[in-house]
């Protein structure tokens, strides 16, 4: 049954289709509770604005690679806008494939 780690591997399977950055680097995961003995997945992420046109493909695209890839049918995943997000929550591997950190 999935690990957390499993699961943070399907979410950079998961891409924003206007940013080439994965949903991880991205920072849109707030949360990630993975049950190994039950296989239960429960995830709370963001989008990076309240009127994202993936705002439904995205979660879905998610919960997908996470059936596929860690074998449970048992995902929850939960779409929330508090905190909001902000490009401060990018990882460095994200802001170096956006040119973020160049000067």
């Amino acid at each position: 049954m999935p690990t957390k780690e499993q699961v943070i591997e399907a979410a950079k399977l998961c891409f924003d289709p206007e940013i080439p950055v994965n949903i991880w680097d991205l920072g849109l995961i707030y949360d990630i509770e993975a049950a190994p003995d039950s296989g239960a997945v429960k995830i709370r992420m963001s989008l990076t604005s309240q009127s994202c046109p993936s705002a439904q493909e995205i979660p879905a695209q998610l919960r997908n690679k996470i059936v596929e890839t860690c074998g449970t049918e048992d995902v929850d995943v939960e779409l929330v806008f508090d905190p909001p997000w902000t490009p401060e929550r990018i990882s460095e591997e994200g802001k170096k494939k956006l040119g973020l950190n160049e000067q």
